[in-house]
């Protein structure tokens, strides 16, 4: 696959060019790559240098997400490329996020939307790196599948401009946005590189604005992100600008990449984060994330209490709601979109 010149770029004078992806808009010189290394100002025009070329594409249950409201047990065939806009010291994917070479496997559009179908999938997720920088590719794939009547989903840290946020807006059915450190703008800046958090509550009123169905996460990071007073003013942004009904997913931290020496989140910690969220926010869909078997992993009703939804890790082991999506016990309306997918793959593999 040759070079594929980029959508959403600005030439400047002297052969200039500037970005306008992702929040960090870079200016990038003749024969530079932006921050994410895989942008490149080739004679005063912007290429995208990881177009098609997957570093890894996987069947996967859409909870792996995580998507809990949204096509409840369904297949996604999961692609992304090398690259990030982050630089996350944490990054459980960082032998692809920071890879400085642009390698992959040659997977362009029209056969990824075959191995979806051939896989017995339901829709596409762009994931594991950041989606914002194979852009490009994600766009013309998600288009493609759409047409066929596959779904579209972004696992993101939403650090994408609302102008792309617009672009990929008629073919984007979700987006889970993954938020670390509670949104602390000093977590940020010194653990993942990102001078300002401001841009993805942006992206995020653009997905709301646009009717993406949107589901956010926060990674739980002991010592260092793992303040309540954040958590609780992220769970109240949620409420006051996506929903009360927006799922909110808290993670549990595990040791990676440069950051091993930190402990994983003490079970204790995550469960006051969800009684915060849940019982004094008010959020109405908390969820326990890298807690396989925990109570706080199933839906339960906010009116009633009832039990709808059981889930262990990435499978749902007990279904309990109307076929209108309904409360059995008191009928109250559960916003989940899409129907129950019951003979989904529960568990990931990996085409390559």
């Amino acid at each position: 696959m040759g070079l594929h010149e980029a959508m959403l770029f600005e030439k400047l004078p002297e052969s200039c060019v500037q970005c306008h992806l992702c929040a960090r808009h870079c200016k990038i010189d003749e024969g530079n790559s932006g921050f994410c290394l895989v942008r490149k100002n080739k004679n005063g025009t912007l290429f995208s240098l990881n177009y098609a070329k997957a570093c890894s594409a996987c069947v996967d249950p859409i909870m792996k997400k995580p998507l809990y409201h949204f096509q409840p047990g369904a297949s996604v065939m999961s692609i992304a490329t090398v690259g990030c806009n982050f630089r996350c010291k944490f990054c459980d994917n960082w032998m692809i996020s920071q890879e400085k070479k642009v390698v992959g496997h040659n997977f362009p559009p029209e056969e990824v939307v075959k191995a979806t179908k051939s896989n017995s999938c339901q829709g596409v997720s762009y994931t594991y790196t950041e989606p914002t920088i194979f852009f490009e590719y994600a766009y013309d794939t998600a288009k493609i599948a759409r047409g066929v009547g596959f779904f579209n989903t972004f696992v993101t840290n939403g650090y994408m401009t609302p102008e792309a946020v617009k672009t990929i807006a008629p073919y984007l059915d979700a987006a889970t946005v993954d938020f670390k450190g509670a949104a602390d703008p000093q977590f940020y800046a010194t653990f993942s590189s990102v001078p300002s958090v401001t841009p993805i509550f942006e992206s995020l009123t653009e997905m709301k604005r646009k009717g993406i169905h949107i589901e956010v996460t926060n990674l739980i990071v002991p010592r260092i992100g793992d303040s309540m007073d954040k958590i609780r003013e992220l769970a109240v942004w949620i409420r006051d600008n996506l929903g009360v009904d927006t799922p909110f997913h808290l993670l549990k931290f595990h040791p990676d990449y440069e950051m091993a020496g930190i402990p994983a989140t003490s079970l204790s910690v995550m469960e006051k984060a969800y009684v915060l969220a849940r019982r004094k926010v008010g959020l109405n869909y908390v969820y326990l994330g890298n807690t396989p078997g925990h109570r706080f992993e199933h839906t339960y009703c906010p009116n009633c209490n009832e039990l709808l939804i059981k889930r262990f890790s990435f499978e749902i082991v007990k279904w309990n709601l109307a076929k209108d999506m309904r409360c059995p016990a008191c009928s109250h309306s559960i916003p989940i979109k899409g129907e129950l997918h019951p003979a989904a793959t529960a568990y990931p593999y990996a085409l390559f």
